[in-house]
Formats: C-alpha cells, structure tokens, sequence
C-alpha cells in the first residue's frame, strides 16, 4: 500500500514493521500513486503536473525506495498550458507503457520504466470525435479524460471516459473505436466488471450506470441500468465506484459519495452493496481515496472475491473485513489516529515490567473487543528488524479528557487502551453515544466508522499533565480546570464514589479575583468503572486554573501538583492536603483571568511594555555615562581586547549580556516543575524525604517532609516545612530540578532501589542539585546551597531552553558502559548534551525546525536517550541521541522485475549511510538523494509514518547532492569517489554514542 501527502513524501506499507518512505525534490502534493504489479516500481504524480518513478532497491540487505526518473509532458503549440494537464495515469498491465489523461481530451503514452513519450501513439480528440453521430457532437467538447481503465482480459484495449459522458472502447493496436457509450451525464469514474462484458460508470448527478459491452463498431446510446441510489432528491457526485465480483453469490458494488445535497451534503461517506445489503460508511472527515484486496487464492470462474475494503480519509486509516457479516472494521497495526481529539501533552514510560503491560494489555482488549477474525490485509515484505528489547509506554493526554496508551517499543505506535475522565464530571458528552445508534428505518443506514472525533464538549476536560508509577499502577491525570485525579489499576469493573479534597492554593490572600473558568462539578454518588485505571480521589486546586506541573512518589503516598497560582502537596492514602504555597506577585494580576478568559489586561501589556523600553533607555544612558571611572575602565579593556593577539592565544567566548527580567512580570508565578528526592537539606549527616518547586520567576522552594514508616501511614500524617528557598539572579524560568547523589548519578526512582531494579544511590558523598532554567544549567552543593558550576546556555548559544531530561546512553560497543548525560532542547530545535555534573557540552544537533513551534512544545525524551515530537497534529516522530538504542524500521520486498534494471540512477555508486541531524538514516542515490534542508514538510501533512527516508534537517551534511540528470564525466566520477571517501573518514572519527538515526513514528 502506498500514500502520498501534501508534503510531496510516498509512503509505502506492508506486514507490520514493513515502510519504506522516499521524498520528492519538489515539494507538492501528491495527487496520484500507480504500483507496477510485480516491479518493485511506483508512478506518483504530483500538482505541479510531473510524474516521478519511484524504484525499491535492496542495499546492505534491506529494501530502500528511491526516485529514478521523472517527466513533464510538453505543452503543446499555440494551446494553454492546463491543456495537457494531467488528471488520469493507467500503467498497464504488462507494465511497459504509462497512458496519461489530459485536461484537454488527449491521451499520450509514456514507455516505461524510461518514461519516454511515444509522440506517435498519441490520442487526440478529434480522432474519437470522428466516430461519434453528428446528433451527438453537437460542437460541444468531450472535456477532460476523467478516466482510463484497461480491459480486463485484452490489454490491448483501454476504456476512455471523458467529462462530457462519452465512453470508448479503443483498440491501441489498430487505432479503432470498437465501442461508443453515449452518455449524456457527466462522468466521475469507471469501472469494469471482471468479465469484461459490463462496465459501470458513475456520475455528477449521484447516480451511477451499468453497460453492456457487445460486438465491434456498436454504438450504445441507453445503459443496462441506471439509479441513483440516495435518490430522488439532488445528490451530490459519485466521485469513485469499484466493481468486484464474488463466488458467493453477488457482486460487490463500492462507492463513495452520492450523498442526498440537502440533507447530508457534508458527510464523508463510502458505500459498501452487495444485493439488498446496504452499509453507508459514515467518516469524520473527507475521504481521499480507496481499494480493496482481494484473495490471494486464484478460483476457476475468476471471481475477484475481496476480502477487505482500505478507506485512506484525510485523518486516518480504516480497513473493513468484507468477509464477516456485518462487515467490521480490522484493527489496524500502524498509522492509529493519534489525534482522534487534538494532543494536549504526552508522557513517555520506559522499562515497563511485564506485568504492568499484560494487565495493561488486557483492560484494553476488554475495552475493544474484536469484532473481526481476519488478519490485517496489507502483508506484503518481510519485517527484519529485531524484537524490542525492552517495553515503552507513550501515554497521551488529549482534549476530551481522555488518556491514550500506546505501545512505542517498536517503529510502529499501537494503540493499546483509552483511559477516559469526562464520565466523573457533570459535562454534556453523552450525546456521542447516539450517533452510533441507527434506528431501523433510518435511509441512508449510516454507520459510524473510524475513531478520528476532533470535537470536545467542554475545554475544561482537556489533560495537561500525566504521571504513572510503572511498579505500582498508580496514576496521576492532570486537567486545564485545575482537576488532579489520583488513580489506579484495578482488573475488575467496580462501582464506588469518588472523594473529592479541595485545595485553596491562594490561602485567602487578599486582593485577587479569578475571572477564568468554573471548575467541573463532579458527579455525585458511586458511579460504575469498567476494568482498567479508576479513580480514587480528585483534588479540586481553588482558583481552577490549569495544571502545569505534577509529580508522584507512591512510595511516600504523596501527589505534588501546581498551577499558575502556586503549588499544592496532597497525601493520596489519608486523603487530605499537607501543603499549599502561594507564588503569586502581588502585581501578578493576569494569572487570574485564565488561559480561556477573554478578558485579558491589555492596559496591563502596554504598561509592561512602556515601562520595560523606559527602563532599558535609562540603562542605557546609565552604561554611555563617559565620567563614571566605571565606564572609563570598560573602554580600556575594550580597546585591549580589540588589539590583535599572538595566534597561540586561545580568547575566551564572547558571551551575551542578559537582562534580568521585571519580578512583577506577567505570570511569574507559574510553577514550571515539582520533584521528590531523598536527599540532604537541612545538614549533611541525615538524609530524608524531600519536594522541591521551580517557578516561572526563578524561585526555588525547597520543602523537608515528615514521612511516616507505611506500617504507620494510618496513625501519622505527613508534613512539609520549608528548607530553602532560591533566588535565581536573572529571574529566569526554573525548566527542571533534579538531585544527584555521591558519585553525579540521578537518584532512582520510587521502588526502583526495594526491588533490585536499580543500584542503591551514593549516600555517604555530598549530593549536588541541578537547576536547569530557560538561560543558564547550575549544580549547587547540598545541603549548604553553594554554587558548584554552571554553564550559561543563552549567553553562549544565543538560544533558550525549552525541554530537559537525564538521559542514560549506552556505549555501542558494551552495554555495560553507560553514560549519565543531559540533554536538551532548545527554542532553535538543537538538541545539547551535557555531563553531568560537571555541565561539559558534549555535541549539539538540529533536531527540530525552529518555526515549529507547536514540534518544539511536544517533544518529549526517554530515559535511554530516544525523544518524540510531534511534525504535525497526527503524527510523532522519533528521533535518539544514542548509538545502541536505536528504532528504526528494516524490512525486504521482493520484487520479480521483467528485467534486471535495479536502482537505474547509477546504482554502481555506492554511497555511505550518512547521520541525520534529526536522526533519520537518508538511504542516498546519486540522483534520488535530496537536501533534507528543501524539505519542509507542512504542518497540514495527514496520515504519515516515516521510515528512512530524507526529510527535513537543519544541519544537514548533504548540501550538494550530485547532479547527474547529464552525461557523467570522468572527472565527476573521481571527484564523487573523493567526497564519499572522505565521508567515510568523517564517520569514522565520530564517537561511539553520536546519536544515529532512527525510525519515526507514525500518527
């Protein structure tokens, strides 16, 4: 199966674990995609009116898709160009000649695989309209050809619609209409019957019509049958219609639209008809194309028999199995809606024990049973790659209220189980119910099909934070209403009530006013849990504003939450608050409108912004102060530093100079993170349980907790007292917080240590605290608060830091030799790598465009040194920094081409695998290959999963792609054996634990 996207890349998919991806050098849409059965080649045409041959390749043992030719077909003299505009492509069968449709009527033929136009061959219409009554021509055009299809049992002979409504048979070799159609309605599509003593065609009108093919020279003016299925009233156009015959009994006819326009223009529907059994497949958004597959087993009368129908509609994939009553819909193995309600925030668990995921496993098939026995359709190539080490998990948040779990250890994400929340609160989303409910009389049977439903009911449901506990099966889900619930596994459905602790996080601080949101009123009474994650408590924060940090320790019973107005400590086993902090400033007016508040302070914003240019114009007359003795200094030791050194002087980095930002700047209260660590804070002879808050403002508390043994959780309540508390100088945002113990290592977390899944932490050294904020890393000594060393990000690199994480990355070479790094994204999309604690930079790497925003906010690393971002609101891709922990798809198809005619764009020249920044291997041919820089794909991009392929790259090390559309000189063919020997060398000098490409993940 191939789809091509808006961004100009071709997919192809097979058995699981099966892609290939290639890129057009040209970025258009993709409009056409043709297979050559057996090849191992694709036609794709594009919008801009070229076609392009694609060919699988195997190099180093694996298949590769790599483009080999590509065509413009020729204006003709004296005509506009739109006239020979593409809009029908039919390789034939013996996969020796390409017919193309125009715009104009004609029909021209390539030769293939050279795409190569046979100019004799041409069809013009005034050579079709010589055979066509008088009565019938009428002067008018025929239009454009809508349609080509080849006879089923004579190649030689190709049916031709066109626009107008005529249909021939034409006989390529003798250049005879054998046959003419005349119908009258304008034409959408073509089919044959299997046969080839019927065609079917389908019309503007919503109507579509059967017609017997007879003897040579026949003209038809009346069809076998004609109907408008959703008729009487004006329905809208037939846009395809498939004809499949079957050994059962009778044949299946396919279609999509037809729609009743008044009543139900705006649905998205493909009809399924087989006798008197109607299904109308009903999609929540546009159907772009579709086809079946048919039994693989060939039976004596030539039955087609399809035993499956694949919809590709602009949001998702859905196949129906046509071979069980009912005709259910197949689960499907890759290209899963990951947006079926729009992304909100991710999480990403790794080494999840066996048992968490075959309980996790378990509550989802519950949830999804399947309704259908067979196996996905699409099983074409074989899968190499290994079986996955270990398990991840990547959990979803989205805006319904709903949690997706789904399975990231391989190339593909597999949907594995849906939490929802909405059904706690009091909100309006039963109706969704209903629309699968279809009444006995009801005309069209609409039936709702697919997953893919971008609309909440309440915004407030949205989750903006997760956190799960992988040994307990605790689980924390936190909401833009300011909801946090606690929940936890259970295997059975249960039926009890929800408490609910409400938590003033303002402690009646005078003077503010929430204009934002209601909370969400919770439904009262037991309410009814199926199998899987149930809630136990919800703690309501008071204002409701969103969540933007959580944290869980089930081991200490304890949930950290905070919003824009301060941060929350809630002991989930007594069920009852321990701690609540105001951040506020007390000029922090804006955090109490809301994030869905329309009444946003505009006088307050141009204050901010006048009193801050006011402010940088003082200080700048304050530094051009020439009697100051200060600035007298400063220009001596600019004029020294303009002198020009001796050469063996290594100077020092200019750095930028960063302004502190305003304390009473909007927000600055938002508490960006929560952490828990066992630790020193009071003196350096005991240790204890600790929390600690970053903000928005560059204020660090840091709290000492009273945590009782679990056999006395029930007689002693926890209790927080403040330790610390941090002023960072530049006031910049407080990103991460982690401690390190004795020998730098991140301290492990919750049961890791009780259950010998990880080395006890160092505590006889001194622990170190890590500080990452949006300008600057600092790691300051504990228990004494001292700074130890940093590394200022902004001023050296010029960028902010948006995403931090502590990365374990193991050697290529051994597995036991791991590295604790940190790593980081920044505003620009580079990914930094730093030791810890000493902050060294490492490498940097593009990794993301920097006007992807929306990418950049997404991304999210794993512990062992992968990521995901989002490139578009269906899709994640996946990128590592790590040499051995490496996902990528590698798979093999075996093609049985006429002749041996592989990899035509000079497959003699074999060229490296070179590194991606964005880690995505780029399986280069001469003339396949592409600049991942003139590759920008479109956030509008639908339905795609990467697999090695080029795509875009800030920092690519393909600049100068290898022109070889000319002859080849000698000289070019040293100088290209020259670049990839010294690729090779450059390879060679890269570490071990350079981040190599992996695959990416599909939407």
């Amino acid at each position: 199966m191939a789809i091509g996207t808006k961004a100009g890349a071709v997919k192809l998919y097979g058995a699981p674990g099966v892609e290939l991806t290639g890129l057009h050098k040209e970025t258009a849409t993709v409009t056409q995609l043709h297979f050559l059965p057996g090849q191992g080649w694709l036609l794709s045409l594009l919008d801009d009116n070229t076609l392009h041959l694609w060919e699988v390749c195997q190099k180093e043992g694996c298949s590769h898709l790599e483009e080999t030719r590509s065509f413009g077909l020729p204006g003709r003299p004296g005509c506009s160009p739109g006239i020979t505009r593409v809009t029908v492509v039919l390789p034939t069968s013996a996969c020796a000649v390409a017919c193309l449709g125009t715009e104009g009527g004609a029909v021209y033929f390539l030769t293939l695989p050279t795409l190569v136009l046979l100019e004799d061959k041409t069809l013009f219409p005034d050579e079709i309209l010589q055979s066509v009554p008088d009565d019938y021509r009428c002067g008018k055009a025929l239009g454009p050809v809508e349609s080509i299809q080849e006879h089923p049992r004579d190649g030689g002979r190709l049916l031709i619609g066109y626009s107008r409504g005529l249909v021939v048979l034409w006989e390529q070799n003798t250049r005879v209409v054998q046959h003419l159609f005349l119908g009258n309605q304008q034409l959408e599509s073509l089919a044959w019957e299997q046969s080839g003593k019927s065609i079917v065609s389908s019309h503007s009108d919503g109507g579509y019509m059967v017609w017997a093919v007879s003897g040579a020279g026949q003209r038809t003016q009346q069809p076998v049958m004609s109907t408008i299925p959703y008729g009487p009233f004006p329905c809208k156009a037939i846009s395809k219609i498939l004809w499949r015959t079957c050994e059962s009994g009778n044949p299946f006819i396919i279609f999509s639209g037809g729609m009743p326009r008044a009543s139900y223009g705006d649905r998205h529907c493909v009809s399924v008809l087989q006798g008197q059994t109607l299904a109308t497949l009903d999609f929540t958004s546009r159907v772009i194309d579709f086809f079946t597959v048919q039994s693989s087993e060939a039976t004596e009368g030539g039955f087609e028999n399809p035993r499956a129908l694949v919809v590709l509609v602009e949001e998702e994939l859905v196949a129906i199995d046509l071979q069980t009553p009912g005709w259910p819909t197949i689960p499907a193995p890759y290209l899963a809606p990951l947006h079926s309600s729009a992304i909100t925030c991710s999480c990403h668990v790794s080494n999840v024990p066996l048992k968490l995921w075959e309980r996790i496993v378990s509550v989802g098939e519950q949830q999804s049973p399947r309704l259908s026995s067979a196996a996905w359709p699409i099983d074409g190539g074989k899968n190499l790659a290994q079986e996955p080490t270990q398990r991840g998990l990547l959990l979803t948040g989205h805006e319904d209220g709903t949690v997706r779990f789904w399975d990231a250890s391989g190339v593909s994400l597999k949907p594995l189980y849906k939490l929802g929340t909405a059904s706690i609160f009091q909100t309006d989303c039963e109706h969704n119910d209903s629309l699968n409910q279809v009444g006995e009389e009801e005309w069209p049977p609409f039936r709702k099909v697919g997953c893919f439903d971008p609309y909440s009911d309440d915004p407030r449901l949205g989750v903006q934070k997760i956190a799960l506990c992988k040994y307990t099966a605790k689980m924390v889900v936190a909401g833009t209403a300011g909801q946090v619930l606690v929940m936890e596994l259970s295997d059975e459905k249960s039926e009890h009530a929800v408490s609910v602790a409400t938590v003033d996080l303002l402690q009646d601080r005078e003077g503010f006013t929430w204009k934002g949101h209601d909370r969400l009123a919770p439904r009262n009474g037991p309410l009814p849990f199926a199998p899987g994650f149930q809630p136990s408590v919800l703690v309501q924060c008071v204002p409701p504003a969103a969540v933007t940090a959580v944290t869980l320790h089930s081991e200490w019973n304890l949930v950290a939450f905070g919003t824009s107005h301060g941060f929350g400590l809630f002991d989930y086993y007594r069920r009852n608050p321990v701690l609540a902090r105001c951040t506020l400033h007390p000029n922090d007016s804006l955090a109490m409108e809301g994030p869905l508040s329309r009444v946003k302070s505009l006088k307050k914003s141009l204050r901010q912004s006048f009193r801050r240019i006011r402010k940088s114009r003082v200080s700048g007359k304050k530094r051009l102060n020439a009697s100051s003795p200060s600035s007298k200094v400063q220009e001596a030791n600019a004029q020294l530093a303009e002198q020009v050194g001796p050469p063996e002087v290594e100077m020092t980095p200019v750095q930028r100079r960063i302004e502190p930002r305003s304390a009473d700047d909007s927000l600055s209260g938002v508490v960006r993170c929560l952490y828990f660590a066992d630790t020193f804070l009071r003196d350096a002879a005991h240790h204890g349980p600790t929390m600690w808050a970053g903000t928005n403002s560059g204020s660090v508390f840091a709290y000492a907790l009273e945590v009782p043994s679990q056999e006395k959780f029930s007689e002693r309540a926890v209790e927080a007292v403040l330790g610390k508390e941090i002023q960072l100088m530049h006031r910049a945002p407080v990103v991460a917080i982690a401690v390190l113990d004795g020998r730098g290592n991140p301290l492990p977390e919750p049961y890791e240590v009780s259950r010998d899944l990880a080395k006890a932490p160092d505590m006889q050294g001194s622990h170190s605290m890590l500080i990452s904020s949006e300008e600057q890393f600092k790691v300051f000594t504990l228990p004494k608060v001292s700074a130890k060393t940093k590394f200022k990000l902004t001023a050296h690199e010029g960028c902010r830091v948006r995403k931090v994480a502590l990365v374990s990355l193991a050697s290529a070479g051994s597995e036991e030799r791991l590295e604790n790094c940190l790593a980081c994204l920044t505003n620009l999309g580079d990914i930094h790598i730093f030791t810890v604690p000493g902050l060294r930079p490492q490498v940097h790497y593009g990794c993301i465009r920097k006007e992807d925003i929306s990418g950049i906010a997404s991304c999210v690393f794993t512990k062992h040194g992968q990521g995901f971002y989002l490139i578009s609101p269906s899709e994640f891709e996946r990128f590592s920094l790590s040499a051995r922990n490496v996902t990528e798809p590698l798979c093999r198809l075996e093609v049985a081409r006429l002749q041996d005619t592989s990899c035509l764009s000079n497959s003699s020249m074999v060229t490296p695998k070179l590194p991606q920044a964005n880690g995505t291997h780029v399986p280069c041919s001469p003339e396949g290959q592409r600049s991942p820089s003139d590759s920008d794909r479109s956030p509008e991009e639908h339905l795609a999963a990467f697999s090695p392929g080029p795509i875009d790259s800030p920092n690519s090390s393909m600049e100068n792609p290898l022109d070889t559309t000319g002859d080849i000189t000698v000289e070019e063919v040293k100088d290209f054996l020259a670049s990839s020997e010294e690729a090779e060398r450059n390879l060679r000098n890269v570490s071990e634990d350079e981040a190599r490409p992996a695959g990416i993940l599909i939407k």
